[in-house]
């Protein structure tokens, strides 16, 4: 086959375009206190935590959403429907609660004090939230989740937007010049008709942008380095990426992403 028409195929190739907001849940009594909470430990919203979920709603309330994604532990639900609750987009959704996007275990660390924890990472020569304590779930098992649950995402929502969303057009990330940032709620996002809202933890989080950084490439935003994207987001912290999504064969594959902004946190301050 001539190179000539291999860049046409290539050209012609279709591509679903998905905007994926990133959520972490809102304050917990055990987050007042500087507690870890990990898996075993299911604590609701605190008050504080209602109003920080409050006010994420009332930030994300005229930006579009497609689906609805979250961890099944309490904290996380809690956010999503006060997120959900504020958006009419949201509506008609259904939220898939997944236990794949659960915290990380922290073993026998969960109930103590995150300081201690930090120093027993210190010890360790490793830095928290990455530090893995006694009968604690390693990174890679972390990773692996958030590879599990980011192929499922795919499948469902491949599945299910394909048919009237594909397009005829190779993703290509833009760059911050042509899409810049503005301080705006739908940053990123605004005319991307799917787009999938997804609240998690913080340890997993951090866990899932460094893969998306370091394993699948994502470019990141103008003069943001591995430092700042890879820290710990505050309650209620919006991480927002752009993926671009090839149907080969009967599956569907990412082929693209980028990263609009990372720990977004202004809206608990308005």
């Amino acid at each position: 086959m001539r190179l000539s028409s291999v860049l046409l195929d290539v050209r012609r190739m279709k591509t679903l375009t998905l905007g994926l907001t990133l959520v972490r849940h809102g304050e917990t009594h055990y987050n007042k206190m500087g507690l870890l909470q990990g898996q075993t430990i299911d604590s609701p919203l605190s008050e504080t935590g209602l109003q920080q979920a409050e006010a994420a709603g009332r930030y994300l309330t005229d930006v579009h959403f497609s689906n609805v994604f979250s961890s099944d532990m309490l904290r996380a639900r809690q956010t999503a429907e006060k997120i959900m609750e504020h958006n009419s987009s949201c509506s008609h959704l259904q939220m898939v609660c997944d236990p794949l996007l659960k915290e990380k275990s922290f073993g026998i660390a969960e109930g103590k004090q995150v300081k201690d924890v930090k120093e027993m990472a210190k010890a360790a020569g490793e830095s928290f939230p990455g530090f893995t304590p006694p009968e604690g779930e390693p990174q890679e098992q972390v990773k692996e989740r958030v590879k599990r649950f980011l192929e499922k995402m795919l499948q469902h929502i491949g599945a299910e937007h394909w048919h009237d969303r594909g397009q005829d057009d190779t993703f290509a990330p833009a760059s911050p010049e042509t899409s810049p940032v503005e301080g705006k709620a739908d940053d990123g996002v605004e005319g991307i008709p799917v787009h999938a809202l997804v609240v998690t933890h913080g340890a997993l989080m951090c866990v899932a942008v460094r893969y998306f950084v370091e394993e699948l490439l994502c470019c990141l935003p103008q003069g943001c380095d591995n430092t700042y994207m890879f820290s710990l987001s505050p309650n209620t912290g919006l991480c927002r990426f752009i993926l671009g999504i090839r149907k080969e064969d009967d599956r569907f594959t990412l082929s693209g992403m980028r990263c609009v902004f990372v720990h977004r946190g202004d809206h608990v301050k308005q």
